[in-house]
Parts: structure tokens; sequence; C-alpha cells
């Protein structure tokens, strides 16, 4: 019963995290799982993804009726994150665990330096901008944007979605480590819109992932089940809160945590 309710707390808090960065849940399941209930990786993963599910789940809806994700452009990019996530579910049973531990760190550490850089431009306007009827005809990207900003870099964004959604699979955090600052500092979508639209893409690509570690029997229902039920709670509530969260709190606290996470699996990575 301990356990069980370890399991749960530890996804309410997950969950509550996850949605207000974007994140899934997934960079805090999968060490908590690993360091402290002394879950092998490659299940953890497996879990992960379910409560990755959870979490877009539980925010995604919160966010469209708040009008602050733009499902557009995340259906758009979600087309290419999906074909990651099965390529990388079927990659992972095939690398050692500690490799596996090894790239989730790296990960962390160049996502949380991206988001400190970005953190010193400023955030793009949010009033709407006049348009010129004697320009050019609007484009597809063009459409993609929301108001006070358009997006840029498409197709480096599309390439960058596969990724993610290879490293969804492979690591257990829905992608959104990689989707955010994709869609934030290489689109140039304010932060707040970024993290609402990766609650939307996230379940969908964990989907995609989830499929193949159950069909390779990597996911545990009685890890999975109490850890969901705390993550769809949590993320219930970070979904509703999200709007009174300065974005430099926001920030701050998406990188310090990264870093921290960090630490902890390199060291799983090197056996320490």
């Amino acid at each position: 019963m301990a356990a069980v309710l370890g399991l749960a707390a530890g996804g309410l808090a997950a969950g509550t995290f996850g949605s207000l960065l974007g994140l899934g849940g997934g960079i805090l399941i999968v060490p908590l799982l690993t360091l402290w209930f002394d879950l092998p990786l490659r299940e953890a993963v497996g879990v992960s993804l379910v409560s990755v599910i959870m979490t877009s789940g539980a925010s995604a809806g919160v966010y469209l009726e708040r009008h602050v994700a733009n499902l557009r452009l995340g259906m758009t990019l979600e087309l290419f994150t999906a074909f990651g996530a099965l390529l990388g579910g079927l990659v992972a049973f095939l690398l050692d665990e500690s490799v596996i531990a090894g790239l989730f760190a790296l990960l962390l550490v160049y996502t949380a330096l991206s988001m400190a850089r970005g953190g010193r431009r400023p955030e793009p306007a949010t009033d709407d901008a006049p348009v010129d009827p004697a320009g050019p005809p609007p484009t597809f990207t063009d459409s993609l944007g929301g108001p006070g900003y358009g997006v840029r870099h498409l197709p480096a964004a599309s390439v960058g979605s596969v990724f993610a959604g290879i490293t969804s699979a492979l690591l257990g955090v829905g992608g959104g480590l990689v989707k955010v600052p994709i869609m934030h500092l290489g689109m140039g979508v304010p932060l707040r819109v970024a993290t609402a639209t990766s609650n939307l893409m996230i379940g969908v690509t964990a989907s995609a992932g989830a499929i193949v570690y159950l069909l390779n029997g990597g996911i545990d229902p009685y890890v999975a089940g109490p850890t969901a039920v705390g993550v769809f709670l949590g993320a219930s509530v970070g979904s509703r809160v999200a709007h009174r969260v300065d974005t430099r709190l926001l920030r701050l606290l998406f990188v310090v945590v990264l870093l921290y996470t960090a630490l902890l699996m390199a060291r799983r990575a090197l056996g320490i």
C-alpha cells in the first residue's frame, strides 16, 4: 500500500509540473521509478508513456477552451512526431539501458541550456498584427501563426519533430523536451502557447510509442495504474493554474529541474 501511495504521489507532482511546462511529466516519472522504486529503465519508460497520455488528456481540453494552444500548428508538427515515435519505440529495445540513461542526461542538459539562453530574448507581442491587403497572399506557414505572432522555419521544425518523437519513445518524455524549444526558440511561438500546444501533441506522440512497448511487454500495469491516476489529477490542477504562473518563473523551474534530473540520470548511466 505504501508503494502504491508513493507512486500516486509521485505521479501527482509529475503531472502538475508536466502540465505547466508541456513536458507530460515523463521527465520526473522516469527518474522517480528508476531511482526511487528500482524499476528497470525500459519498463519505467513504458509506464512514463502511459502517464504522458494521461497528462495530455487532462490538460489539452483546458488549454483549447482557453484558446491558448495552437491546434493547427500542433497537429501539423504531430504528423512528423508520431512517425518518429514509432521508429524510436522499435529502436528502444535494441539499446542497452545505460546508453538510454546517457542519452536522457545529454538531452536534458542541452534543452536546459537552450531554454536558459532563450530567456534573454523578449517575448513576442500579443497584439494582433495589421495585415497588408496589398501584400503577397498568405502561405501555409502563415496560416499556422496566432494572434500577434507568426511561425518560421517550418521545414527545420518538421525534422526536429521527428527527432522529438524518437526521444519520446526512447526516454518516455512525450517529446515535450524537444517540442517546446522547437516551437519557442526555433519557430518564434510564445512560451505559454508552446507549452500549451505541446500538451496537445504529447498524448498522440506517447500513444504511438506506448503501442510498441505494450506489444513487447514493456508496461507493468501494477505500476502504471497508480502512477497514471496521480498524473491525471496533477495535470488537471496544473492546467488550471498555468495562466497564473509568471513565464520567467516557468522558465526557471524548467531549467533547474532539467539540470537536476540530468545529474541523476548521468550517475545512473555511469553506474555511480
